[in-house]
């Protein structure tokens, strides 16, 4: 509705959403071509397509892929949830860009350090660093929503 789109939070909101739902098509995409040069399928049916039932099997470097989209899932989708509800709690539109840019700029590190093997502690703090906003915005949700409750 146009009402929201006046709304200069959930515009970021949906900025980096956005940009964190492309990164997560980027690492499918990888994936699928990790697949392909490995010759590792997770279906028959792509093993017999790609040379015979030989290749449906598990590879180290496509199970580290699906590793790093799985953890994606874990915890792009609570921040989609959360991002959305703390829109509408009227937020400072500066400090809730940078809940959404931290969020985002943790999730790439993330992910480029799990695809890349970086040395430790690199993801994981990565990871702690892009729960801080996350757990910002839930606290807030709840402050703000606690009388109703």
């Amino acid at each position: 509705s146009p009402k929201m789109m006046e709304n200069k939070v959930f515009m970021s909101f949906t900025f980096y959403s956005t940009i964190l739902i492309l990164k997560m098509y980027v690492v499918a995409i990888i994936t699928g071509q990790v697949r392909l040069r490995k010759k590792a399928f997770a279906n028959p049916e792509d093993a017999l397509r790609n040379g015979g039932l030989q290749y449906y099997r598990e590879d180290p470097d496509v199970e580290r892929c699906r590793r790093a989209h799985c953890n994606d899932m874990e915890n792009i989708f609570p921040f989609l949830f959360l991002g959305a509800i703390y829109s509408l709690l009227d937020p400072s539109p500066a400090v809730a860009r940078i809940h959404f840019f931290i969020f985002c700029m943790g999730r790439i590190v993330h992910t480029i350090a799990y695809l890349l093997q970086l040395k430790a502690p690199t993801r994981s703090v990565a990871y702690s660093v892009a729960q801080l906003p996350c757990f910002s915005m839930a606290l807030q949700i709840l402050l703000a929503t606690t009388p109703y409750w």
